[in-house]
């Protein structure tokens, strides 16, 4: 590693803890964001199946009103 002048090698250690603190942090951050998308994808999946379900039984019921008369 390079130094600039006046910095000492001795500070190394604590950049290497932000370094590793920042990346932590930017890990947590994604993993955040996956689970975050990944619950919304299945909501929305599971709504658009409760609304296909709520479809198909409307048009059982207009059959079926249909066949009475």
């Amino acid at each position: 590693m390079v130094f600039a002048p006046g910095e000492k090698p001795g500070n190394e250690p604590e950049e290497v803890k932000l370094q590793n603190a920042s990346k932590q942090i930017v890990q947590n951050a994604i993993r955040q964001a996956v689970r975050q998308v990944s619950q919304e994808s299945r909501q929305r999946q599971e709504s658009t199946s409760d609304n296909r379900g709520t479809f198909q039984l409307g048009v059982g019921e207009l059959t079926k009103k249909h066949e009475k008369k």
